[in-house]
Protein backbone atom coordinates (compact mmCIF):
# COMPACT_ATOMS: atom_id res chain seq x y z
CA UNK A 1 0.00 0.00 0.00
CA UNK A 2 2.58 2.16 1.24
CA UNK A 3 4.39 1.88 -2.54
CA UNK A 4 1.11 2.38 -4.35
CA UNK A 5 1.11 5.53 -2.26
CA UNK A 6 4.71 6.73 -3.42
CA UNK A 7 4.42 5.90 -7.22
CA UNK A 8 1.23 8.36 -7.09
CA UNK A 9 2.42 10.93 -5.78
CA UNK A 10 5.82 10.65 -7.93
CA UNK A 11 3.37 10.43 -10.71
CA UNK A 12 1.69 13.56 -9.78
CA UNK A 13 5.23 15.07 -9.60
CA UNK A 14 5.59 14.54 -13.22
CA UNK A 15 2.62 15.93 -15.02
CA UNK A 16 3.72 19.15 -16.64
CA UNK A 17 0.18 19.60 -17.26
CA UNK A 18 -0.59 20.05 -13.70
CA UNK A 19 2.71 21.96 -12.90
CA UNK A 20 1.73 24.30 -15.13
CA UNK A 21 -1.69 25.26 -13.55
CA UNK A 22 -0.10 25.09 -10.63
CA UNK A 23 1.62 27.81 -11.05
CA UNK A 24 -1.49 29.71 -11.44
CA UNK A 25 -3.07 28.50 -8.21
CA UNK A 26 -0.35 30.14 -5.79
CA UNK A 27 0.90 28.13 -2.54
CA UNK A 28 -2.38 25.89 -2.38
CA UNK A 29 -3.61 22.72 -0.89
CA UNK A 30 -0.68 23.14 2.22
CA UNK A 31 2.14 23.84 -0.26
CA UNK A 32 2.70 27.03 1.95
CA UNK A 33 3.90 24.39 5.09
CA UNK A 34 7.22 23.64 2.94
CA UNK A 35 7.43 26.11 0.95
CA UNK A 36 8.43 29.34 1.89
CA UNK A 37 7.01 31.99 -0.40
CA UNK A 38 6.84 32.70 -3.91
CA UNK A 39 9.36 36.01 -4.01
CA UNK A 40 12.83 36.16 -2.82
CA UNK A 41 11.64 38.63 -0.20
CA UNK A 42 9.09 36.44 1.56
CA UNK A 43 12.25 33.58 1.26
CA UNK A 44 14.37 36.23 2.86
CA UNK A 45 12.49 36.63 5.81
CA UNK A 46 11.75 33.08 6.41
CA UNK A 47 15.56 32.45 6.24
CA UNK A 48 16.14 35.67 9.07
CA UNK A 49 13.43 33.97 11.09
CA UNK A 50 15.59 30.81 10.58
CA UNK A 51 19.40 32.30 11.67
CA UNK A 52 17.26 33.78 14.80
CA UNK A 53 16.41 30.56 15.93
CA UNK A 54 19.98 29.55 15.50
CA UNK A 55 19.57 27.51 12.35
CA UNK A 56 20.99 28.01 9.30
CA UNK A 57 19.49 27.60 5.93
CA UNK A 58 19.91 26.53 2.02
CA UNK A 59 17.50 28.69 -0.49
CA UNK A 60 16.34 26.88 -3.71
CA UNK A 61 14.21 29.10 -5.99
CA UNK A 62 12.17 25.82 -7.59
CA UNK A 63 12.55 25.11 -10.83
CA UNK A 64 11.40 22.18 -13.75
CA UNK A 65 10.82 21.68 -17.16
CA UNK A 66 12.74 23.75 -18.63
CA UNK A 67 12.38 23.80 -21.95
CA UNK A 68 13.72 26.94 -23.70
CA UNK A 69 17.30 28.80 -23.67
CA UNK A 70 15.08 32.12 -22.36
CA UNK A 71 13.84 29.93 -19.36
CA UNK A 72 16.97 28.68 -18.12
CA UNK A 73 18.28 32.31 -18.58
CA UNK A 74 15.64 33.06 -16.30
CA UNK A 75 16.33 30.23 -13.96
CA UNK A 76 20.05 31.17 -14.18
CA UNK A 77 18.94 35.34 -12.96
CA UNK A 78 16.70 34.27 -10.21
CA UNK A 79 19.63 31.89 -8.61
CA UNK A 80 22.28 34.73 -9.00
CA UNK A 81 19.52 37.62 -7.63
CA UNK A 82 18.56 35.45 -4.81
CA UNK A 83 22.84 35.09 -4.13
CA UNK A 84 22.19 38.71 -4.25
CA UNK A 85 19.80 39.34 -1.63
CA UNK A 86 21.28 37.02 0.38
CA UNK A 87 24.60 38.85 0.51
CA UNK A 88 22.45 42.18 0.96
CA UNK A 89 20.62 41.01 3.62
CA UNK A 90 23.60 39.19 5.53
CA UNK A 91 21.78 35.93 6.27
CA UNK A 92 23.37 32.79 7.29
CA UNK A 93 22.88 30.86 4.32
CA UNK A 94 23.72 28.52 0.59
CA UNK A 95 22.33 28.58 -2.39
CA UNK A 96 20.84 25.31 -3.90
CA UNK A 97 19.94 24.52 -7.26
CA UNK A 98 19.19 21.58 -10.01
CA UNK A 99 21.05 21.51 -13.25
CA UNK A 100 17.78 21.11 -15.92
CA UNK A 101 16.07 24.33 -14.27
CA UNK A 102 19.54 26.28 -15.84
CA UNK A 103 19.01 24.12 -19.17
CA UNK A 104 21.16 20.89 -18.79
CA UNK A 105 18.84 19.21 -21.10
CA UNK A 106 18.93 21.80 -23.72
CA UNK A 107 22.35 21.84 -23.89
CA UNK A 108 25.31 20.68 -21.55
CA UNK A 109 27.10 23.64 -22.66
CA UNK A 110 24.41 26.46 -22.05
CA UNK A 111 24.14 24.85 -18.64
CA UNK A 112 27.93 25.11 -18.12
CA UNK A 113 27.82 28.56 -18.92
CA UNK A 114 24.78 29.35 -16.38
CA UNK A 115 26.32 27.48 -13.59
CA UNK A 116 29.72 29.06 -14.18
CA UNK A 117 28.10 32.84 -13.94
CA UNK A 118 26.31 31.74 -10.84
CA UNK A 119 29.68 30.43 -9.30
CA UNK A 120 31.54 33.86 -10.23
CA UNK A 121 28.36 35.54 -7.89
CA UNK A 122 28.79 33.04 -5.59
CA UNK A 123 32.76 33.76 -5.20
CA UNK A 124 32.20 37.24 -4.78
CA UNK A 125 30.34 37.22 -1.74
CA UNK A 126 32.03 34.19 -0.74
CA UNK A 127 29.40 31.80 -1.01
CA UNK A 128 28.61 28.09 -1.33
CA UNK A 129 26.35 26.36 -4.64
CA UNK A 130 24.71 23.11 -3.85
CA UNK A 131 23.89 20.81 -7.32
CA UNK A 132 20.84 18.89 -5.92
CA UNK A 133 20.75 15.29 -7.76
CA UNK A 134 17.82 14.72 -9.70
CA UNK A 135 16.82 11.55 -11.26
CA UNK A 136 19.25 8.89 -12.63
CA UNK A 137 19.14 10.09 -16.29
CA UNK A 138 20.78 13.52 -14.77
CA UNK A 139 23.10 11.64 -12.28
CA UNK A 140 26.13 10.94 -14.25
CA UNK A 141 25.88 14.09 -16.65
CA UNK A 142 25.75 16.18 -12.94
CA UNK A 143 29.09 14.67 -11.70
CA UNK A 144 30.56 15.46 -14.73
CA UNK A 145 29.57 18.54 -14.55
CA UNK A 146 30.76 19.08 -11.41
CA UNK A 147 33.82 17.47 -12.21
CA UNK A 148 34.18 20.38 -14.78
CA UNK A 149 33.20 23.21 -13.00
CA UNK A 150 35.44 22.27 -10.04
CA UNK A 151 38.59 23.04 -11.67
CA UNK A 152 38.36 26.15 -11.36
CA UNK A 153 35.61 26.67 -8.84
CA UNK A 154 35.80 24.83 -5.32
CA UNK A 155 32.63 26.62 -3.44
CA UNK A 156 30.66 23.74 -5.44
CA UNK A 157 29.39 20.50 -4.23
CA UNK A 158 26.70 18.04 -4.77
CA UNK A 159 24.24 15.78 -3.68
CA UNK A 160 24.34 12.07 -3.76
CA UNK A 161 21.63 9.72 -3.02
CA UNK A 162 21.82 6.25 -0.82
CA UNK A 163 19.46 4.43 -3.26
CA UNK A 164 21.36 3.77 -6.44
CA UNK A 165 23.89 0.67 -6.39
CA UNK A 166 26.08 3.39 -7.86
CA UNK A 167 26.70 5.91 -5.05
CA UNK A 168 29.09 4.11 -2.95
CA UNK A 169 31.87 4.54 -5.82
CA UNK A 170 30.64 7.45 -6.44
CA UNK A 171 31.23 8.84 -2.72
CA UNK A 172 34.78 6.67 -2.91
CA UNK A 173 35.92 9.20 -5.70
CA UNK A 174 34.49 12.25 -5.40
CA UNK A 175 35.95 11.86 -1.42
CA UNK A 176 39.09 11.78 -3.24
CA UNK A 177 38.02 14.83 -4.97
CA UNK A 178 37.23 16.50 -2.06
CA UNK A 179 34.10 17.35 -2.56
CA UNK A 180 31.91 18.52 -0.44
CA UNK A 181 28.83 16.11 -0.44
CA UNK A 182 25.31 16.35 0.91
CA UNK A 183 23.92 12.83 1.52
CA UNK A 184 20.55 11.45 0.94
CA UNK A 185 18.31 8.82 1.08
CA UNK A 186 16.61 9.81 -2.76
CA UNK A 187 12.82 10.89 -3.90
CA UNK A 188 12.72 10.02 -7.25
CA UNK A 189 11.07 6.69 -8.97
CA UNK A 190 13.80 4.60 -9.90
CA UNK A 191 13.91 0.98 -11.63
CA UNK A 192 15.32 -1.87 -9.73
CA UNK A 193 17.99 -2.18 -12.10
CA UNK A 194 19.62 0.96 -10.68
CA UNK A 195 18.48 1.69 -7.55
CA UNK A 196 17.46 -0.85 -3.80
CA UNK A 197 13.84 -1.29 -4.25
CA UNK A 198 13.38 -2.07 -0.42
CA UNK A 199 13.88 0.52 2.36
CA UNK A 200 15.82 -1.04 4.45
CA UNK A 201 18.82 -1.85 2.17
CA UNK A 202 18.44 2.09 1.45
CA UNK A 203 18.55 2.53 4.59
CA UNK A 204 21.73 0.47 5.29
CA UNK A 205 23.69 2.19 2.20
CA UNK A 206 22.95 5.48 3.63
CA UNK A 207 24.97 4.46 6.75
CA UNK A 208 27.44 2.73 4.68
CA UNK A 209 27.88 6.34 2.89
CA UNK A 210 28.05 8.50 5.98
CA UNK A 211 30.62 6.78 7.62
CA UNK A 212 32.63 6.49 4.29
CA UNK A 213 31.88 10.35 3.99
CA UNK A 214 33.09 11.46 7.34
CA UNK A 215 36.10 8.79 7.45
CA UNK A 216 37.64 10.81 4.67
CA UNK A 217 37.55 13.66 6.49
CA UNK A 218 35.48 15.84 3.68
CA UNK A 219 32.73 18.04 4.80
CA UNK A 220 29.79 16.37 5.52
CA UNK A 221 26.16 17.14 4.96
CA UNK A 222 23.47 14.37 6.47
CA UNK A 223 19.73 15.48 4.75
CA UNK A 224 17.46 12.84 6.85
CA UNK A 225 14.58 13.36 9.46
CA UNK A 226 15.03 10.12 10.83
CA UNK A 227 15.61 9.57 14.50
CA UNK A 228 17.90 6.27 13.46
CA UNK A 229 20.04 7.79 11.19
CA UNK A 230 20.43 11.02 13.46
CA UNK A 231 21.38 8.55 16.52
CA UNK A 232 23.89 6.88 14.13
CA UNK A 233 25.42 9.85 13.16
CA UNK A 234 26.05 11.05 16.95
CA UNK A 235 27.12 7.56 17.57
CA UNK A 236 29.74 7.94 14.88
CA UNK A 237 30.92 11.36 16.57
CA UNK A 238 31.15 9.56 19.53
CA UNK A 239 33.06 6.48 18.31
CA UNK A 240 35.46 8.24 16.32
CA UNK A 241 35.91 11.76 17.67
CA UNK A 242 34.58 13.47 14.45
CA UNK A 243 34.94 17.03 14.85
CA UNK A 244 31.93 18.98 14.80
CA UNK A 245 33.09 20.93 12.23
CA UNK A 246 33.30 18.59 9.86
CA UNK A 247 29.78 17.61 9.23
CA UNK A 248 26.25 19.26 9.55
CA UNK A 249 22.49 17.40 9.46
CA UNK A 250 20.01 19.16 7.11
CA UNK A 251 15.94 19.25 7.03
CA UNK A 252 13.50 20.22 4.79
CA UNK A 253 11.67 23.53 5.89
CA UNK A 254 8.34 22.86 7.68
CA UNK A 255 9.37 19.64 8.70
CA UNK A 256 10.43 18.62 11.94
CA UNK A 257 10.55 22.05 13.03
CA UNK A 258 11.39 20.95 17.08
CA UNK A 259 13.69 18.52 16.06
CA UNK A 260 15.57 21.05 13.97
CA UNK A 261 15.66 23.26 17.01
CA UNK A 262 16.91 20.28 19.37
CA UNK A 263 19.73 19.37 17.16
CA UNK A 264 20.70 23.34 17.25
CA UNK A 265 20.65 23.75 20.82
CA UNK A 266 22.83 20.52 20.80
CA UNK A 267 25.21 22.39 19.30
CA UNK A 268 25.32 20.69 15.71
CA UNK A 269 25.17 22.55 12.83
CA UNK A 270 21.87 22.36 11.50
CA UNK A 271 20.69 23.37 8.04
CA UNK A 272 17.41 23.68 6.59
CA UNK A 273 16.71 23.65 3.16
CA UNK A 274 14.61 26.43 2.45
CA UNK A 275 12.32 26.33 -1.45
CA UNK A 276 10.54 29.13 -2.98
CA UNK A 277 9.38 30.48 -5.89
CA UNK A 278 6.22 29.40 -7.88
CA UNK A 279 7.14 26.77 -9.44
CA UNK A 280 6.38 24.48 -6.67
CA UNK A 281 4.46 21.60 -8.12
CA UNK A 282 7.03 18.94 -8.28
CA UNK A 283 8.46 19.53 -5.59
CA UNK A 284 5.57 19.20 -2.83
CA UNK A 285 4.27 16.21 -4.46
CA UNK A 286 7.49 14.66 -4.01
CA UNK A 287 6.81 15.63 -0.51
CA UNK A 288 3.83 13.97 -0.17
CA UNK A 289 5.54 11.08 -1.58
CA UNK A 290 7.99 10.98 0.66
CA UNK A 291 5.83 11.06 3.85
CA UNK A 292 1.94 10.63 4.04
CA UNK A 293 1.42 12.81 7.51
CA UNK A 294 1.47 15.27 4.64
CA UNK A 295 -1.27 14.44 2.58
CA UNK A 296 -3.31 15.88 5.74
CA UNK A 297 -1.91 19.66 4.55
CA UNK A 298 -3.62 18.45 1.32
CA UNK A 299 -7.07 17.97 2.52
CA UNK A 300 -7.52 20.84 5.09
CA UNK A 301 -6.18 22.83 1.55
CA UNK A 302 -8.97 20.70 0.22
CA UNK A 303 -11.65 21.50 2.84
CA UNK A 304 -10.96 25.24 2.77
CA UNK A 305 -11.39 25.89 -0.82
Amino acid sequence: MEALFKNFFLALSSNRMLNKMAKRWGLRFGAHRVVAGQTIEEAIATVKKLNEQGLVCTLDHLGEFIFSEEEAQQATDDCIRTLEAMAASEVDCNLSLKLTQLGLDISEQLCMNNMTKILEMASKHHNFVRIDMEDYAHNQMTLELLRELRIKYRNVGTAIQAYLYKSEQDVRALGRDRVNLRLVKGAYKESPKVAFPNKADVDENFKKLIALQLKSGVYTAIATHDDQIIAYVKELEKQFGYSRDQFEFQMLYGIRTQTQLMLAKEGYTMRVYVPFGNDWYGYFMRRLAERPANVAFVLKGLIKK
